[in-house]
């Protein structure tokens, strides 16, 4: 695979998008990012001192409703480079990666489909090691707080790239998930409630039990346990 590495770029995610009429599996990395995104259109803090990455991968014969596998997979990738350092990772339904309560990692999926096919993904990864979160304080985290001398970035990066090429499975993820058979408060826009979470299902949603009624969600924002800040 081929990879690439940058001082600075406005975003890993933008910028390996070059190479998507090329066919080849490339991964950048950048030291800093300027415009980093997260989910839902929101920025990400890219400061010097954390991990910035994706991935860009080609498939054949990917069936679309499979396409959470590649999130999944991600996922553990991130909770493995984590316990590499003694940290124990947690995964909050779907895509944020916790130690500690609070915000380590972020995750960004970009997929090219056709016909039903997942033809391309992009995978972006924010991970926060010994760079500054300013603000940030009561709701992320990095892997400088948990040890007196931390690991560096380039040394976390290329772990991660080594987690990525291992093979997980749907049950890697579940097994990080921290939020099932607990209490969550859940957020849909301007509604809020309390429900149960129950299972996640094979194409990602989350099965829930709220006023004895079993629904799945397919985005939504959630916190683990009711009072919890998460």
């Amino acid at each position: 695979m081929k990879r690439i590495f940058l001082e600075e770029t406005s975003s890993t995610n933008v910028y390996i998008k070059r190479f998507l009429a090329g066919g080849e599996d490339v991964i950048v990395c950048a030291g800093r990012q300027t415009g980093g995104r997260g989910t839902k259109g929101r920025s990400f803090v890219s400061e010097e001192g954390g991990v910035y990455l994706s991935a860009l991968s080609f498939y054949e014969n990917f069936p679309a409703e499979h396409a959470f596998l590649i999130m999944a997979h991600a996922a553990v990738a991130v909770c493995k480079t984590l316990e590499c350092y003694g940290l124990s990772p947690e995964i909050k339904w779907s895509n944020d990666v916790l130690v500690g309560g609070k915000k380590i990692a972020g995750i960004l999926i970009e997929n090219t489909l056709s016909r039903g096919q997942v033809r391309a993904s992009v995978v972006g990864i924010g991970l926060n090691v010994v760079n500054p979160l300013p603000g940030l304080g009561d709701i992320a985290v990095g892997m400088g707080e948990f040890s007196a001398s931390p690991p560096s970035a380039e040394e976390v990066r290329d772990a991660l790239i080594e987690a990525l090429s291992v093979p997980s499975d749907f049950s890697d993820y579940l097994g990080y998930v921290g939020c099932l058979g607990k209490k969550i408060r859940v957020t849909e826009g301007e509604k809020r409630y309390i429900a149960t979470a129950r299972e996640i299902l094979p194409d990602g949603r989350l099965l829930i039990e709220a006023e004895g009624e079993l629904r799945a969600l397919s985005s939504a924002e959630i916190s683990i346990g009711i009072g919890g800040k998460r």
